[in-house]
């Protein structure tokens, strides 16, 4: 079974930047796509991730609405991925769940395999 366990959320002001990160029990990530979603306080959780960093080639896709400010990486001999977020804003709060799929890319929501329980992050001044 794999598991998922974000860290790294917390408090900051806008314009204010955290860096999360989602530590895997996955064998390689060269297997897995991993993506970051966020569910804000009295929504769904979002269907679309925020950033995705493909299995094998490790490349990467953003939704609009983060692009130029997040940055998703990962280190896979520590089977690790991270998020930087910049720039943060207050419509950036949300619970970030990290998900992962043994598939080329991140599918969306609907076709990731496994979950983290997820880290809050509260933009606000």
């Amino acid at each position: 079974q794999v598991q998922l366990v974000e860290s790294g959320g917390g408090s900051v002001q806008p314009g204010g930047s955290l860096r999360l990160s989602c530590t895997t029990s996955v064998g390689s990530l060269d297997y897995y796509a991993i993506g970051w979603f966020r569910q804000a306080p009295g929504k769904e959780r979002e269907g679309v991730a925020v950033a995705c960093i493909a299995s094998s080639s490790g490349n990467t896709n953003y939704a609009d609405s983060v692009k130029g400010r997040f940055t998703i990486s990962r280190d896979n001999a520590k089977n690790t991925v991270y998020l930087q977020m910049n720039s943060l804003k207050p419509e950036d709060t949300a619970v970030y769940y990290c998900a992962a799929e043994m598939y080329y890319y991140c599918s969306g929501a609907a076709g990731m395999e496994y979950w983290g329980k997820g880290t809050l992050v509260t933009v606000s001044s």
